[in-house]
């Protein structure tokens, strides 16, 4: 006489692409919080992250950085500069909320100008009158 055999598993239904129903094992994990990170945060991150490489001596410079990721000097250029903006104002595009559908608030080439400026001040003020949130 063959035995019954009983699996238990936990998963979850969530919709996938055109409302389509899927199912996934394991545990339903709500997101955080539901969007995307404009792009200006990733990229301020990235520069962060390439100053530590750079520091530590993993990688010998912005040529080496631009090889490593397919792009050109001046693109790493652009992106390393925004490490020259005011701690607040890398702080508070770090912590920018995120962005839940349509473009990002603000976008790369409109921090360039405070980027280049040298005094903080300036640049906070330059920040407020650009801030759109």
């Amino acid at each position: 006489m063959p035995t019954a055999l009983t699996i238990e598993c936990a998963l979850h239904v969530q919709r996938g692409c055109r409302g389509r129903k899927v199912m996934r094992a394991g545990q339903h994990e709500p997101s955080r919080v539901p969007g995307r990170l404009p792009r200006v945060t990733r990229l301020l991150a990235l520069a962060l992250r390439f100053e530590q490489l750079l520091r530590a001596g993993t990688i010998a410079d912005y040529a080496a950085l631009a090889r490593l990721g397919h792009v050109s000097r001046a693109r790493i250029s652009q992106i390393m500069n925004l490490l020259g903006l005011a701690p607040s104002i890398q702080e508070a595009i770090l912590f920018w909320p995120p962005v839940a559908r349509g473009p990002d608030p603000i976008l790369l080439r409109h921090l360039q100008p405070l980027a280049r400026t040298l005094d903080w001040s300036q640049q906070r003020r330059m920040w407020r009158r650009l801030k759109v949130l």
